[in-house]
């Protein structure tokens, strides 16, 4: 086949972990690589996102004083995901993320903290672990990347304090805490964001989560010279008989067929940011503007598997998490801390809880949908909580009252955002729930904050669920009673940070016909693929991960190393 504007050995769409991963490992292995990005950012979901991966037995988790072990990682993801992926998979990512990882931290500019207090969201499961194998990017200062520091796409403005400072992981569990740390974190921080007097406006320059991540990766691949492209969108693929060789694509208002001699890599995301692709797919009620992807997540690089013939799987499910939508703000607040603190609890039209709120965010919003019924929905539902609450932790992106009480909040928020009445009775009237059905919640919630048991949902019992709360409660750090006025609640939406369903691939990435047989010379990874953790979420960094380490197996399995 004749007529390429340009060839190369492989072709990656897309610009994420998974993608720059990918492409850093073809080119060791001698391939020329092109990365091609359709916005005029790169990064995308992944420089967003909190940016941990979870890798089982790690080269750090040892240090952390934890122990794991090739049969407890894989015991663990056969037990969560329930029989929904093949064990090949699973066997493929226990045996090559912690390969991949250290390769990439002794060869590139990635460097890791093992976080060894964050749990695995299944702790209690065969082969669980209390922590250690969700990893995150050490921060990283935007000064070494130089004028790609502009292009790199921003981190949710929800990670940045007041939209400049960034924090690790590590260092957010501490601003929950409360504690003197917290207030000393806060003052270096401030202290360094103010003497960095090269920073560009109101963003800082030192990279955390996401962002560190892609900007040590994105620094990698300008050493090694290895191209990516903004502003190029691949349309099509292009097959000779059953194999895809190339991809058609826009860039500076040109058609391009650019030729992938040893293969054509789809890392360009989920279908979140589609709400028709959501409407058809997503149980409902659905909307895109809940999810907190990347804005260019329609779905393209499922469609183009697709139509090269490949199947889907997992097109129900998502990343799923509860959010908020924030007066005057295009993008949703993940509600992370505010679900499990103690002192409050979600309930449905009929006043009523109907899930574990400190649970893994999947499982939130998995209860949520269960709980769904046009007679008495649950989406919305309203986080409810009392004074006690809104004085010791953030709700959304407002801080704790103690640091910023309501009459020294915008009355956009108190007016919009914050439902606030002197009883629960009247609460329940102003957000429209059965006013008996909520006092009697409240009271039972009551009950159980002070005999530490949650008997309908058991909130507090797993080790993820304590994660986020509060030890100064007792004798459950998730429970304590909603009895203090002012009473407040907040509306809660199923959301997403991804989609999890797409093109069925095997081991080493390469797509699947129905049939099972393999596409030669197409692959996928990320949330274009469908998810090696089925319908449920290991830990944090659940989808980085795989998305990386997928992109590891497809790249080597392209260049001829299996």
């Amino acid at each position: 086949m004749s007529g390429w504007d340009r060839e190369v050995d492989f072709v990656v769409v897309g610009s994420g972990g998974g993608a720059m991963t990918a492409a850093w490992r073809a080119h060791k292995l001698g391939a020329e690589v092109l990365v091609l990005e359709k916005t005029d950012l790169y990064g995308g979901s992944t420089a967003m996102s909190g940016g941990a991966m979870w890798v089982p037995c790690n080269h750090q988790i040892a240090s952390r004083g934890i122990s794991d072990s090739r049969e407890d990682a894989v015991s663990y993801l056969r037990e969560i995901t329930k029989g929904r992926v093949p064990d090949d998979r699973i066997e493929a990512y226990v045996d090559t993320a912690p390969v991949m990882l250290r390769e990439l931290c002794e060869q590139t500019h990635l460097d890791i903290d093992s976080l060894e207090k964050y749990p695995d969201y299944y702790a209690e499961a065969t082969g669980g672990k209390p922590g250690g194998r969700t990893v995150e990017p050490v921060p990283y200062h935007g000064k070494h990347l130089g004028p790609e520091f502009d292009r790199l796409r921003p981190s949710h403005p929800q990670e940045l304090i007041e939209g400049r400072i960034g924090l690790t992981a590590r260092e957010a569990h501490v601003m929950v805490s409360g504690s003197w740390r917290m207030w000393v974190l806060m003052f270096r921080h401030m202290l360094a964001y103010f003497l960095d007097f090269g920073r560009k406006g109101r963003r800082g320059r030192r990279l955390t989560l996401g962002n560190a991540l892609i900007g040590r990766l994105r620094r990698t691949l300008l050493d090694e010279n290895i191209e990516l492209q903004l502003e190029t969108a691949v349309q099509d693929l292009v097959l000779d008989g059953d194999r895809v060789v190339g991809v058609v694509a826009e860039h500076d208002g040109r058609t391009q067929r650019i030729r992938g001699r040893k293969g054509v890599l789809i890392a360009a995301g989920g279908f979140a940011r589609s709400q028709q692709w959501r409407e058809e797919h997503l149980p409902g009620p659905t909307n895109e503007a809940w999810s907190a992807a990347n804005p260019a997540n329609v779905g393209d690089g499922i469609r183009m598997g697709m139509d090269a013939g490949g199947a889907v799987d997992l097109m129900d499910e998502a990343w799923w998490t509860p959010v908020t939508m924030l007066p005057g703000k295009d993008y949703s607040w993940i509600l992370v801390v505010e679900k499990s603190m103690p002192g409050s609890m979600m309930v449905n039209k009929a006043g009523r809880r109907f899930t574990n709120e400190a649970a893994p965010y999947v499982d939130v919003v998995h209860g949520t949908y269960d709980a769904y019924s046009e007679e008495n929905p649950s989406i919305p539902a309203w986080l409810v909580f009392d004074a006690r609450y809104r004085k010791y932790y953030p709700v959304g992106p407002l801080p704790p009252g103690r640091v910023q009480p309501d009459s020294r909040t915008k009355r956009k928020w108190l007016e919009k955002f914050l439902v606030r009445a002197k009883t629960v009775r009247e609460l329940a009237e102003k957000i429209e729930v059965d006013p008996d059905g909520l006092e009697a919640e409240v009271a039972k919630n009551n009950r159980f904050a002070q005999t530490g048991k949650d008997e309908d949902f058991g909130r507090g019992d797993a080790l993820l669920d304590r994660y986020y709360s509060d030890a100064r409660v007792t004798p459950n750090p998730n429970l304590a009673p909603i009895e203090t006025a002012p009473f407040y609640a907040i509306r809660v939406y199923p959301g997403d940070l991804g989609t999890k369903g797409g093109l069925v691939t095997d081991p080493d990435g390469r797509v699947l016909r129905e049939d099972g047989a393999a596409i030669d010379g197409l692959y996928a990874t990320g949330n274009c693929a469908s998810a090696v953790m089925g319908d449920t979420y290991p830990g944090a960094g659940g989808t980085i991960g795989p998305a990386m380490t997928f992109g590891w197996r497809a790249a080597e399995h392209a260049c001829g190393r299996q």
